[in-house]
């Protein structure tokens, strides 16, 4: 039995979820899995609840589970509350408690929907890049950081261990992909940027199947929207990544489909990468496209069938063709949507 930690969230983020968990249970039925569902506070909603966005019952909840799909937190609602107890705290919180300090954020514009990227349909067609972020580490860990009435500093840090581990990551899924590995940082004018490159190419001796590049992140910013179709696995460290894999979600058409998982040495977690959305929570516009297939990246690592996962992508994939959400030009609903996806899983 696989015990999931469901943390619904806010905004949408109850909607898409409650579509995940749709999906995970069709799954287990047709493919055998044995899953337990449990439901606990998160973000905006445990505010209200707890005064806190990670409460004890969260934490203990979580850190006993097999994996967590969380939905989407946060909002305007608790834009005012103070920054030690906001919801974007509560996350980054979550992921160094559980120690999740790898980030995965796959971009690919699936065949024959090449006309939902912005991009011209010849630059976005083949595009299929996953972006691995540090997660628990650089600015946005670093000490000191602080602010006076006259100025505010943060301080951008990595250890050899905290770079190692995450290429590590990064070179064995590129291995198991297109063979190419592109490191990103800022070696011409940081330090840090120096000693990333230098680590990354240390890891590289251990993967000699695997091509390593480097690349500025400016320059890489521009990459991702002239010829994004040449990339295959980024890595990169926290801030980077996350402008980065930010920039890359608009590649397939809209934040709706871009599911991610956060791996390391607690439990791992699944998430959509689009927001809470509250203009239209409860209304049932949601696209739940990007929190489904976080179910399937869950299948694949969490639960160690790939099959599964890749299953879920494709019925996905037919469903997003056939019958899609308002904004992608159709006209489903979340659960009409989570209907079709479902009718292409039992095929």
């Amino acid at each position: 039995m696989h015990k999931i930690a469901v943390l619904p969230g806010d905004g949408i983020g109850p909607e898409v979820t409650a579509a995940a968990v749709r999906v995970l249970e069709e799954a287990a039925e047709v493919y055998g899995l044995e899953l337990s569902f449990d439901y606990f506070d998160f973000g905006g909603a445990a505010i209200d609840a707890a005064g806190e966005p990670y409460p004890e019952a969260t934490r203990q909840g979580v850190a006993a589970a097999d994996a967590i799909l969380l939905g989407a937190i946060g909002g305007p609602r608790w834009d005012n509350v103070p920054r030690e107890i906001r919801a974007e705290t509560g996350l980054l919180a979550l992921r160094k408690d559980q120690k999740l300090f790898a980030n995965l954020r796959p971009a690919r514009v699936l065949e024959g929907l090449e006309h939902l990227s912005p991009l011209k349909p010849e630059i976005a067609r083949g595009v299929d890049v996953l972006i691995v972020r540090e997660l628990t580490g650089g600015i946005y860990f670093g000490q000191p950081r602080g602010m006076s009435e006259a100025e505010a500093w943060n301080t951008l840090r990595y250890s050899k261990p905290e770079v190692d581990r995450v290429a590590r990551v990064a070179f064995e899924a590129a291995s198991k992909r297109r063979k190419k590995l592109t490191s990103v940082e800022k070696a011409n004018v940081l330090e840090v940027g120096e000693f990333w490159r230098r680590t990354v190419e240390e890891v590289a001796k251990d993967w000699p199947g695997v091509e390593l590049e480097h690349q500025y992140v400016d320059a890489m910013a521009m990459h991702l929207i002239t010829h994004p179709a040449d990339f295959d696995v980024i890595v990169t460290s926290n801030i980077f990544g996350d402008i980065l894999s930010d920039l890359a979600s608009v590649l397939p058409g809209s934040l709706g489909l871009l599911p991610s998982a956060s791996l390391g040495e607690g439990t791992p977690l699944f998430e959509p990468v689009h927001g809470s959305a509250p203009d239209i929570a409860g209304q049932g516009k949601a696209n739940p496209t990007a929190a489904i297939l976080s179910a399937g990246m869950l299948a694949t690592y969490a639960l160690g069938r790939p099959e599964v996962g890749a299953a879920i992508e494709q019925a996905v994939a037919a469903a997003l063709k056939t019958n899609p959400t308002a904004d992608l030009g159709g006209r489903a609903s979340t659960d009409e949507f989570t209907d079709t996806v479902l009718a292409n899983l039992n095929g």
